[in-house]
């Protein structure tokens, strides 16, 4: 068994400069770099094939962070989609405690005073036109985002 050699830098930059062009080595390859070098065949070949393996755990752990960073990413955005989804059920819970409230609110007014409610005959307002709109384009237009305008009709922003 011969004795192990360590090689020198300029041994190990021109075996470098040769695996970077190409990781495997073939028979003839293997033997002229080993006369360029004053090495022996074998000792060439057994260093490309450390330094194949060294590649390739390399390019493992760099897979493994990649994967790592990319599953924190992903659970940050899970927790940010289950909080989002948590304050919109909550909204949404508002949402229906308030058309509730309202709806009673309407089912009260209407049963407490049945004469609350206005018929064109009572109204001494004259009827213009066919439909009575002449003139008034927009009288009935009211603007998304407006109905806090209205007392009671907050609830409908919810929904425009």
């Amino acid at each position: 068994m011969t004795k192990k050699r360590k090689l020198s830098q300029e041994q190990v930059d021109l075996l470098e400069h040769h695996f970077g062009n190409e990781h495997k080595l073939e028979s003839e390859r293997k033997d002229r770099l080993a006369s360029e070098l004053g090495l022996d065949p074998r000792q060439v070949a057994v260093w490309f094939q450390n330094r194949r393996a060294r590649w390739k755990n390399k390019k493992l752990e760099e897979g493994f962070s990649k994967l790592k960073s990319d599953h924190h990413e992903v659970v940050l955005e899970k927790c940010r989609l289950e909080s989002e989804v948590t304050k919109l059920k909550e909204k949404l819970c508002e949402a229906k405690k308030e058309i509730q409230r309202l709806g009673e609110r309407v089912d009260r007014g209407s049963s407490n005073s049945p004469s609350s409610s206005l018929t064109m005959e009572a109204m001494d307002t004259p009827f213009l036109g066919e439909f009575g709109l002449e003139g008034y384009d927009n009288v009935f237009y009211i603007a998304e985002n407006s109905y806090n305008n209205i007392p009671g009709m907050e609830w409908m922003n919810m929904y425009m």
